[in-house]
């Protein structure tokens, strides 16, 4: 069993944002030489997340960004005192961690599936911790 771990940083650019890192992934995974394990991508921190949806059409990260907004605003009764309370929420909702097959040296993912990195408190500088594991 062979395991690497990789910090990759971002920058994101709005306070809402979600940033297809597929390739960013991808290229770590290729550059691993593992043919079978898991990736593994974690988000230390706790006003972003991680996760998979749809990356061929904009629009789907446009309705998830409208959507998440309108579920959680901006201004409610929060008692944080730092004014970012929805991105906290809005991160937990969304997750720290996600884990991605590898078959035959590729991430294992569907036609229509990206990795997106997801900023609630931007613009910042950020990073992402991935594992590749596997033999």
């Amino acid at each position: 069993m062979v395991t690497i771990w990789k910090d990759i940083g971002l920058t994101s650019h709005n306070r809402n944002e979600l940033i297809d890192i597929s390739s960013l992934i991808a290229t770590e995974v290729e550059k691993s030489s593992i043919e079978d394990g898991f990736c593994l991508i974690f988000v230390p921190h706790t006003t972003a997340g991680i996760t998979i949806n749809e990356n061929t059409d904009t629009n789907v990260i446009h309705d998830i960004l409208l959507t998440f907004d309108r579920l959680v605003p901006k201004i409610a009764e929060y008692r944080h005192q730092e004014g970012n309370s929805d991105a906290h929420v809005k991160a937990s909702l969304v997750g720290f961690s996600c884990t991605i097959p590898i078959i035959s040296g590729h991430l294992h993912m569907g036609t229509w599936q990206g990795i997106y990195f997801c900023e609630f408190d931007g613009p910042r500088n950020r990073k992402i911790k991935v594992n590749i594991y596997g033999e």
